[in-house]
């Protein structure tokens, strides 16, 4: 955070940074101040900011608080220091009285949570109590160091605007003439577009006139016209989703689970704002309890509250056959991960914990991504359960082996014992047996030896049969596990929607 900046940031309510349109983590704008303003209410202490922009030669630190009152912050300290470990970044201190035991499930659920999403971020949570017993120490590790991309601030689309919105980019506009006004304050209107929209808007507007003069009836049928038009579809490019890679890769370290699937939406529009679902299920793992277990992301942020009337939940718990997918929706222990990102999120309640399932788009969006997860976790499914059918036969026939060489062994036996007969009954190859037989040097054990050694040998070659129909041409490969990042190293990345393949120079 700039130095100068500090004060108001995080001691004045309703400054920020949220009015441009863009993708924004959080949801008011508000999060540090109502910290501050809790640790007032609760302690009446100030709190404690520490930054430092990349390559900056000093760290700010304040101590602050805030006069809720006259909505003004209350600045006990605000200096420079010096930055000798050349450290950037933002550390903010807050003090607050609350119950650990009431809200401990919440925050370390959201802890989790923030971890799946994040998994380029290492978060270190330490509970200390009077009791040495009840400390608690819990470490999120980092595993990857890809991060998302920053989302880009973008123009209004012409489709999403309100009356209120149209006079306020009025008044901040720098253009001087309606022509230039359409052209360059919205998305998806060329000028050639622009002169069209402006012929139809009726005998009282011209390309030339004066943007800033325009009266109260001419923007109502600025913004009928808007309604009725039709626009290309805003762009995704502004949008920073997590990514498949990092959805994927934070499931499997906080998860472990048996299995996961994940999909990424291409980007969609509901009102002229773009958005894109990303969606993950994982069957089994730690900590998970049997049935559907929902994870919820809006812009990157989880959601704990109000989950019953979520888009998400709703749609998972309803509008899945999750049966059809060889998934025992009671039994099976699944994970059900979405996220949403957009320039708007179209949040239910004052809260802002939720997200309506009356908008069609986003339904249906989320409904094909984890249909398209299901469609994955079917297919191994399916090789898991033919894979134990495998082991299951393998071992029924393991099971025989001593019953059959014992049995082979005392015909065998009987045979050899026999008065040999006046013309040969068997052949050359058999009358070698049966001398080895008699002289021991074939016994139950080689029998043994040899059915187990032929039941490897049949189970391998179905097991690399049904590899080759499936497109595998290569032998059974081992599971390789991501450990954490340690130590400083170059590499090169070589990047996909779904991992990132790196070497380490």
């Amino acid at each position: 955070m700039p130095h100068d900046d500090i004060p108001n940031m995080l001691g004045r309510v309703l400054s920020g940074t949220k009015y441009g349109l863009r993708q924004t983590r959080g949801k008011f704008g508000l999060g540090a101040k109502m910290a501050l303003i809790w640790s007032k209410m609760s302690t009446g202490l100030p709190i404690e900011i520490k930054s430092s922009m990349k390559g900056q030669n000093y760290v700010s630190f304040c101590r602050l608080d805030i006069d809720i009152h006259k909505n003004v912050p209350h600045v006990h300290l605000h200096e420079k220091r010096e930055n000798k470990t050349h450290w950037h970044g933002a550390e903010i201190q807050v003090i607050i009285e609350e119950n650990w035991t009431t809200h401990r499930s919440k925050i370390l659920h959201y802890m989790r949570q923030m971890a799946v999403i994040t998994p380029y971020a290492q978060f270190l949570f330490r509970f200390l109590s009077d009791a040495a017993d009840k400390n608690l120490t819990i470490k999120f590790a980092r595993r990857t160091d890809v991060m998302p991309l920053v989302p880009l601030q973008t123009k209004h689309h012409p489709s999403a605007v309100d009356l209120l919105l149209i006079k306020r980019l009025i008044a901040e506009t720098t253009k001087q003439n309606l022509l230039q006004f359409l052209q360059h304050e919205f998305v998806n209107i060329s000028k050639s577009h622009a002169e069209r929209l402006i012929g139809e808007m009726g005998p009282d507007f011209s390309p030339k006139m004066t943007v800033k003069s325009l009266t109260s009836q001419q923007l109502v049928r600025i913004h009928q016209l808007f309604r009725q038009a039709k626009f290309d579809d805003p762009s995704g490019n502004c949008l920073s989703p997590a990514g498949e890679y990092n959805l994927r890769l934070g499931i499997i370290k906080e998860l472990y689970p048996d299995m996961v699937a994940t999909h990424a939406s291409n980007p969609q529009v509901f009102e002229g704002h773009p958005f894109i679902v990303e969606a993950g299920i994982s069957i089994g793992g730690k900590d998970v309890k049997q049935g559907l277990n929902i994870f919820r992301f809006a812009n990157r942020i989880p959601l704990l509250f109000e989950q019953g009337a979520d888009v998400i939940t709703r749609t998972a718990a309803k509008r899945i056959n999750w049966s059809s997918y060889k998934i025992n929706q009671q039994q099976d222990k699944i994970g059900v991960f979405v996220s949403i990102v957009s320039t708007k999120i179209p949040f239910k309640g004052t809260g802002k914990e939720y997200i309506g399932d009356d908008i069609t788009e986003i339904s249906s969006a989320v409904k094909s991504a984890l249909k398209q997860c299901c469609l994955q976790l079917k297919s191994k499914i399916a090789k898991k359960l033919q894979a134990r059918e495998r082991q299951d036969r393998k071992r029924n026939l393991n099971r025989y082996i001593p019953d059959v060489a014992r049995a082979i062994m005392e015909t065998l036996v009987e045979i050899a014992d026999e008065s040999p007969p006046k013309r040969p009954r068997y052949d050359k190859e058999d009358e070698e047996l049966l001398e080895k037989i008699n002289s021991q040097e074939v016994t139950e054990t080689t029998f043994k030896d040899c059915l187990t050694q032929h039941v490897e040998q049949v189970d391998y070659e179905m097991a690399l049969d049904y590899a080759m129909q499936s497109g595998v041409s290569k032998e059974p490969r081992e599971a390789i596990f991501l450990n954490s990042l340690e130590g400083s190293y170059k590499s090169v990345d070589f990047q996909s929607p779904v991992f990132v393949f790196r070497f380490i120079r």
